[in-house]
């Protein structure tokens, strides 16, 4: 009787060569694996850093959003943003410290370009907080007049001149670049003043440029002079100083260290050893104070 033989049965030496060939293809696998990962795992690291700035970013959009929907939306000045209103619209602490540096040496944010220059800010976020920005009037309204004197605009004799205590807010905005608000702003100003004893004295009002207030000062002066009342920074306490217009009460504490460290001081630019202390404060900080 023939017995037919499986064609399923191996001798020892094929079976020997299949496993070898079936452990040749695990290994070639396992190697394709291997390196797959390792170049996924290299390709993920290379990138990280990019991850992480469109997560902060989601997150910033994320924050923004709910922000938003818990509150209504109301114009603001990105000139006084917080430390808490910049977390809320998503800024980064970095950002935010930009854009403190940036005001607190005396300078002023004027457009949503600024802005983005200054703080570094992402498009994305951008294009959506710069629909609540709200700059002032006179900013708004700056390209209607053009850096020099108008040629209509001249300066009067001084025996001609308005005086600056007594002008009405109709008659400030005859002058180019000071509107409503900017006029009801100085007025407001003097009258917390109690009377302007000098011209300059205008650099404190928030949104006057240089040009304007060289402007007003063709067309107004301080007539009966109000005197003013200054200090001698050298024995004045960090209270007085603290009076003065645009010096928060520690920086005044801070100009008062300065001064008792050198035991007195005998010209006031040597204030500008302060980090705080701009050139626009300074300029306010010599119509109040003297060393004498």
């Amino acid at each position: 009787m023939k017995i037919n033989k499986s064609h399923f049965t191996f001798d020892r030496g094929q079976r020997n060569g299949i496993l070898f060939l079936l452990g040749v293809i695990l290994l070639v696998v396992g190697l394709k694996i291997y390196f797959r990962s390792k170049t996924k795992a290299q390709e993920f690291k290379l990138s990280s850093a990019e991850v992480d700035l469109l997560r902060e970013e989601m997150d910033s959009l994320k924050r923004i959003k709910a922000d938003q929907s818990a509150r209504p939306n109301y114009k603001f000045n990105p000139n006084f943003i917080s430390e808490y209103k910049a977390y809320t619209l998503g800024l980064s602490a970095k950002e935010y410290l930009k854009l403190k540096s940036y005001r607190d040496e005396g300078k002023w944010i004027n457009s949503v370009t600024d802005f983005k220059k200054v703080t570094g800010v992402s498009d994305s976020l951008l294009k959506v907080i710069s629909a609540d920005f709200k700059f002032p009037d006179w900013v708004n309204n700056r390209k209607t007049f053009s850096n020099s004197k108008p040629k209509s605009f001249s300066a009067l004799p001084t025996h001609l001149k308005k005086d600056l205590n007594t002008a009405t807010a109709e008659e400030l905005r005859q002058v180019p670049g000071i509107g409503a608000v900017l006029s009801e702003r100085i007025i407001s100003y003097r009258e917390k003043l109690g009377g302007f004893s000098v011209n300059e004295q205008l650099f404190a009002v928030y949104g006057l440029s240089d040009e304007v207030i060289d402007r007003i000062g063709m067309r107004f002066s301080v007539k009966g002079v109000k005197e003013m009342e200054r200090y001698n920074i050298n024995t004045a306490s960090a209270s007085d100083i603290a009076t003065l217009p645009g010096i928060s009460f520690e920086l005044a504490r801070e100009i008062w260290s300065f001064v008792r460290v050198r035991e007195g001081i005998k010209d006031l630019d040597e204030l500008t050893k302060i980090e705080e202390i701009t050139p626009a404060k300074l300029r306010l900080i010599k119509l109040y104070l003297s060393t004498e």
